[in-house]
Formats: structure tokens, sequence, C-alpha cells
């Protein structure tokens, strides 16, 4: 073990509030995390050895208040390994995790500490508690007893050495999917293979390629780059060749091959729900979730297939008939989807996404959910620069409420790098709580992958053209800035129940929900101007969007609940028969399946949510949470999409509250009743 490092050496190892990022060395990341494992070390044994008898206060409160350095420490980190890695901070994840992983571990596998905690549980009914301390409690019990207290000595050695070896392998899936994704380019040469793409799609591959020092275009499988070309090029061959090599990312049979990552992590799941007495991963995780048990996320699953595959089959026969006419093709192929779908969209409602990007700068957009949250929940959003950055690209803002006080604080990351992850995520760098009477508020973060600036020469000048966002990177913005108030406007007493720490299920309804206000006139009229002219977003194209709202529904429905279904798959049963990834893969796709299956690819070895993040068994809740989202914002349709009683509503029983309640007791308290499922099949057009 490294020495320890005096904390004029270690900016980690000092007191901070914001986090440290400029006087961050690499290398100071692993001591400080061991340093700070032996401080909450020391926190719980102090816990553990009190003379006195357990009481709420000094076990269960002082637990959930201890180790908060090493939650600060931590959460730097993991963020940076998530949003600008490198090699070095890979290899440091990978030696602090197993770590990380076995102090979790000594903490619940702790008899004497279980005693008091058990002690404090079994006299619940003689204490004076609050609703939130009554749910901590049973938070802190669970957490025990569901990861292995009552176990054996042999049995816990076993969990111990399965969280470990965990904790590495979901770290290692993560960093070859990142490095195969970095690895790839599409490199074109002949100006004629990017015929259909429009002219900031070649702008942003000519600057890729210059900056990669080469002549011509290059594509990538970053977002911003991949999905245009999918969507406009006409070259058929070349949209195969790029939609191949993002399906075979961790399928190639070479060192960043993730089957074998797949096939363990699936197994030592079951092994481990199998130790702590349960049927499988999926039963394990479900336990604590709106949904409760597999059967009903499979009842669920299979209601929604039912009502929505006859709508994805006649979309696709659509589709079919549409390319055949078009260009004459005989068999639809993955890599035509996005191709004849967005020519099928521009037939249909005369809407193309590069009509509506001027409409859509970044800066626009920021400053349009911005708008909607100040309307909503009366926040003020004002851009600060004395506030320290991980990277140049990163926005810093403080958020206050009517009163001028400080809501929280808020990074903001949106172009994609080499050193980051893809996709879109929320995440903070501080929780809330309040302790000796101080509200601490948090420093939340959201990160998205949008296409960059670009700089291009014109006519000898050189003229920059801003971000412009898809409609979809819109709702996406828009998403993550919902996950984000949920955890800016957390108000609640403990750290582990405050803001997003909530039930899986329930999680995704502040991000869904605020999508809603993206279809509204009144909310596109406050932020979608064009970029060059300032004009507002006209209503005819207002109600294209919103008349386009339902396209291909069926079939975006199927897709989401096929990746449930493969989800439940790896994690609802014993997966010690599965021998092959893609033959498992291709069984649990067959009810879902429109397009011929591709050899070379496989989605489970990328499929990072269940193999990397915290969605194993839990892919559903996005379905899940759209059924309370629709019910939601039908409840604000009601009233008006700005009424203040409503967005009051919202934010007391539902965005302040973290998990201080069961969900379905806060969303209730919210809406007045439990939600209606045809909300959702209304909004999507699938009932009438």
């Amino acid at each position: 073990m490294q020495e320890k490092l005096s904390t004029t050496e270690n900016s980690l190892l000092q007191p901070f509030n914001e986090a440290p990022f400029s006087q961050i060395q690499v290398s100071d990341y692993k001591p400080a995390i061991e340093a700070a494992i032996a401080e909450a070390r020391k926190e719980i044994d102090v816990i553990t050895n009190l003379p006195e008898p357990a009481t709420f206060e000094n076990t269960i409160e002082a637990l959930d208040y201890s180790g908060n350095q090493l939650e600060r420490v931590t959460s730097i980190f993991f963020n940076i390994n998530s949003a600008e890695t490198n090699e070095e901070i890979q290899k440091i994840a990978q030696e602090v995790s197993p770590q990380l992983s076995a102090f979790s571990n000594d903490i619940t596998l702790n008899e004497q500490l279980f005693k008091r905690v058990k002690l404090v549980y079994d006299n619940r009914e003689n204490l004076d508690l609050t609703t939130e301390q009554k749910t901590l409690l049973e938070k802190k019990y669970k957490g025990f007893a569901r990861n292995g207290a009552n176990l054996p000595e042999d049995k816990k050695a076993r969990l111990r050495e399965i969280d470990t070896e965990l904790a590495k392998l979901k770290l290692t899936y993560g960093e070859n999917v990142l490095t195969e994704t970095n690895k790839y380019e599409l490199h074109i040469t002949n100006e004629s293979d990017l015929a259909g793409l429009p002219d900031s799609v070649k702008e942003m591959a000519a600057h890729t390629a210059e900056e990669k020092e080469k002549e011509g275009w290059i594509f990538t499988l970053e977002y911003p780059s991949y999905i245009p070309f999918m969507k406009y090029a006409q070259n058929r061959e070349l949209r195969k060749e790029l939609s191949i090599a993002f399906g075979a990312k961790g399928f190639h049979g070479d060192k960043l091959d993730n089957q074998e990552n797949v096939l363990k992590i699936a197994k030592l799941r079951y092994e481990r729900a199998q130790l702590l007495g349960y049927k499988s991963h999926a039963h394990f995780v479900l336990e604590e979730r709106m949904a409760k048990t597999p059967e009903n996320v499979d009842r669920f699953l299979q209601e929604l297939l039912e009502k929505a595959k006859p709508a994805a089959e006649s979309e696709f026969s659509q589709l079919e008939n549409f390319a055949k006419e078009l260009d004459g093709i005989d068999q639809l192929q993955k890599w035509d989807s996005a191709y004849y779908s967005e020519k099928l969209k521009q037939k249909l409602f005369d809407l193309d996404d590069e009509q509506l990007k001027p409409y859509f700068k970044l800066e626009n957009v920021i400053d349009g959910v911005f708008t909607v949250a100040e309307k909503l929940y009366k926040l003020n959003f004002k851009e600060v620069f004395d506030v320290e950055k991980y990277h140049p690209d990163v926005k810093t803002y403080r958020v206050y409420n009517e009163a001028g006080e400080l809501v929280s604080l808020f990074y903001a990351d949106f172009h994609p790098r080499p050193g980051k992850r893809g996709g879109a995520w929320m995440t903070s760098y501080k929780s809330q709580m309040v302790k000796d009477g101080v509200n601490e508020r948090p420093h939340i973060s959201i990160v998205c992958n949008f296409t960059k600036p670009v700089l291009s020469r014109v006519d000898g000048a050189t003229k920059s053209k801003p971000s412009l966002l898809t409609f979809n990177e819109v709702t996406t913005l828009f998403h993550e800035f919902g996950h984000a108030l949920h955890g800016m406007l957390a108000n609640t007493t403990y750290p582990s129940i405050s803001g997003t720490s909530v039930y899986w299920d329930f999680v995704e309804l502040p991000s869904q929900v605020l999508e809603n206000w993206c279809y509204e006139p009144e909310a596109l009229a406050l932020f979608a101007k064009h970029y060059e002219t300032g004009e507002v977003i006209p209503q005819e194209l207002i109600d294209k969007i919103k008349k386009a709202a339902n396209f291909q529904e069926g079939m975006q429905t199927l897709r989401q609940l096929s990746f449930g279904i493969l989800d439940m798959s790896w994690h609802a049963a014993d997966p010690a028969g599965i021998t092959n990834v893609k033959a498992h893969e291709t069984a649990a796709f067959a009810n879902t399946q429109l397009y011929p299956d591709v050899a070379e690819n496989c989605m489970s070895t990328s499929f990072s949510h269940i193999f990397q993040g915290g969605y194993s068994s839990g892919y559903y809740s996005y379905k899940w949470a759209e059924v309370l989202d629709a019910d939601a914002f039908a409840y604000f349709k009601e009233n008006g999409i700005f009424d203040a009683k409503t967005a009051q509503k919202f934010k007391e029983n539902v965005l302040s509250q973290g998990g201080t309640e069961d969900p379905m007791v806060l969303y209730k308290r919210f809406r007045g009743q439990e939600p209606n499922p045809e909300a959702l099949l209304k909004r999507a057009g699938l009932i009438e």
C-alpha cells in the first residue's frame, strides 16, 4: 500500500467544498481513496464499539453520515473515469474498485455492527421516528440483511470474492467498449461517397479528419458522427460498414472482446443472488423496486408488446414498401432503418431534422431549459467562471431560488472526446443533506455527447458554426436536465435517501416528464429561435413536430421492449446453460425482431446500461416510468403546462423528496390517484 501523503501534498485530502479539479494530479487519486477508506473505517469502528446501547441517532443516523470524505473523493474519481479518462486513470480504477468493494463488504458483513442495527430495527415500533427516519432505518437494515449479514462465514467469504470480481469485470467491460468506440474510424477520401449528407455533417467530418491530420473526411462511432451518417448517407455499402462496426463493439474475438465478461458477470450475479437466498439476480434486484418481481416485469413487458407489435409490424411493412418503391430495396436491413425512416418522415410530414436544427442552437436550448425550470420551480441559473472544471468544455452555474438562496452548483459537459464514454447521463459530486442544522446543497452534473461547434473556411475567412442540435438531442438535454432537477431540488435530511436515491423504476419519472415540454408551442417559443435571424420557430414547424411525434412509435416501443426482454433473459433465471452470447441474444430477440439478424453484431457485448451501469434487471424501468410520466404530464396539461400550483405539487411531492417514502405514495400525493397506463398508450397513438 502506498504511503499516505500529507494533506499539503494531496488536494483531495484537504477539506474542500467544490471539487478542486485544477489541483488534482492523477497520482493523487489512489492515496486519497485509500486514506479516505481508512478514515471511514475509523468512523465505522467508533459506531460499532460504542459502549452505549444502540439508538437511531448513535447507530443508524451516524452510519448514514459516515464516510462523507470517501463519498466526495470517489465521486470525483469515478466521474472523471467516465468523462475524461485515460489509461492511467483506468488502471487506478482497476486497483481501487476491489478495495472499495472490500470496504463495503466489511461494513455489511460486520456482525457486531449488524447487531446494533438489528437492535434498533427490532425496537422500531417503540421509537418516535419521522417518516424519513423510518425509511432510513428500513433501508439500513435491509442493506445488511440483503447483502450477507446473516450468512455463515464461508458464504460471507465467497460473497466478498464475487463482489471483488464483479467490480473489476464491470470496469473492464466499460473500458473495452470505450476503446472500441475510439479506435474505429471510417475514412472517406472520395467526395462522391458523401452524397446525401448535409453540409454541417460534412464539415464536422472534415474537421475530425483535420484533427487527426488526415485528408478527406472521418466518421466515428460517436453519436454526433454516427447517427447523421446512418440517417442521410446515400452510399448503402458505407452505411453497412459503419452500422456493423457500431454493432460489433466488444464482439471481435480479440483482447477487447466482451463475450466472456458478459457470461462471467451474469453467472456471478446469479451465484450472488443464490447465496443470499434469492431465486435469481432479478428477484434480488426487484425486491427493492416498484415492480417487485420478475413476473410483474414480464407481464408489464408482454402487455405492452401485445399493443405495440401489430403497430410495429404495420410500420415496418410501410417502410419496406417505401424503400422498395424509392430504390428497389428487396430486403430492408438494419443499416437502412434510419435512412429510409428519415426519407419517409420527410415525405409524410414534410419534416427534416436539418430544417429544425437552426432553431436549436445549443446555447439557446440551455437557456430554454433554464427558463422552463424558472417558470415551473422559480429557479435562477447564473453561469459562473470561478468554479474549477475538469475540461475547458465544461460550463458551470450556480442555481438560486426566488429568495436568492443557493440551491445547487451545476456542471454541464456537452461534447464528445476520446476520454469520454458515449451516451448521456446525470451525476453528482456532492450529495444534499442536513447535518448539524446546515442544509448542505448538492453539486450536480449532466454529461452529453452533442455535436461540437465547427470552424470552417469560407472565402478565405474562418467562420464558426455553432453547435446545432437535432430534435432528438433537444429531448436528450431536457431528459438529463430532468434528472438534474431531481438532484438539485433535493431537500431531505439523510444523504443516502436524497435526490435521485430512489427506486430505479421511479428515477426516470422526473427526466422523462420534462421531455414533454419540448413538444409544446408555449415552451418552444421560449427558446427555439433561428441562430442567424432570431426568428421564433414557426407554428407550421411546431405542428409538424407534434404530428411526427408518434412516427414509428410502434417500432420504437418494440425496440425498447426488446432491450428490457434481453436484460431479463440474462438476469431472471440461471445463466449456467448459456455458453454462446450471440445465440442467447438471438433467442431473446425472437419475438421482437423486425430486421434480419446481422451475424457480425451482438448487443450484449456493448450493452453498458446493464453490464456496466446500474440497470441490470432494470431496463424495463424506462417504459415503466413512461406510464408515470404520461399520466403526470396529462395532469400538467389539464391545468396548463406552467401552472404554478401543479409544479409546486410535483416539486414538493416528487422532486424534493428523494427516497424518503414509497414512490407510489409520493406519486399519489402529487397526482391524487395511481397512474393510468392508458395515458401512455394514447400518447403513443397505440390506442384511440
